[in-house]
């Protein structure tokens, strides 16, 4: 004999309706980390539900942060190109510029950090470990300078790519 189903928790299946895929990024957490933790490599310390500069308690778990983790993959999640005749005038001083907005931004944000400067034929490419900041760098950067400035959003993969030229 068959057991019977309670039919009031099932729903009929709808074929008009768009089924969403989930979005897998291997560098967010699905789960909060135990707190408190280490990261081993940087030192950033989660608790109190974000990762924050300090000195860990005694007994923190340790794991790596999802900046090191990034960084250690070479797997960067923004990605800024920097070119143009304005740009190869300026080039130390707009770098500058980029670097001390990391470093401010670092101070507050332990995930927010440049992984690569890289020279290219046409000018820089900066990766950085977080979108958020190469977001804000390049916006920093069209505040003190101008130019063109392009944007590119990537949501499958949490990717942003940057142009920014003058």
């Amino acid at each position: 004999m068959r057991p019977q189903l309670d039919q009031t928790k099932f729903h009929p299946i709808r074929h008009d309706r768009l089924v969403q895929e989930q979005v897998h990024d291997t560098y967010k957490s699905k789960h909060k980390p135990v707190e408190p933790m280490r990261c081993p490599q940087c030192g950033a310390v989660f608790d109190a539900g974000r990762w924050h500069w300090g000195t860990a308690p005694a007994g923190a778990h340790e794991a790596l942060c999802p900046a090191c983790h990034r960084s250690n993959d070479d797997y960067p999640a923004g990605y800024m190109e920097l070119s143009g005749a304005f740009f190869i005038a300026h080039r130390d001083e707009i770098l500058s510029l980029v670097r001390n907005h990391e470093e401010r931004a670092k101070l507050e944000h332990p995930l927010q950090r440049i992984l690569k400067i890289e020279d290219q034929a046409d000018g820089v490419l900066v990766t950085t470990t977080d979108i958020h900041l190469a977001r804000k760098i390049a916006e920093a950067l069209h505040d003190a300078f101008k130019g063109e400035l392009e944007f590119h959003y990537n949501e499958e993969e949490s990717l942003l790519q940057v142009k920014w030229s003058r």
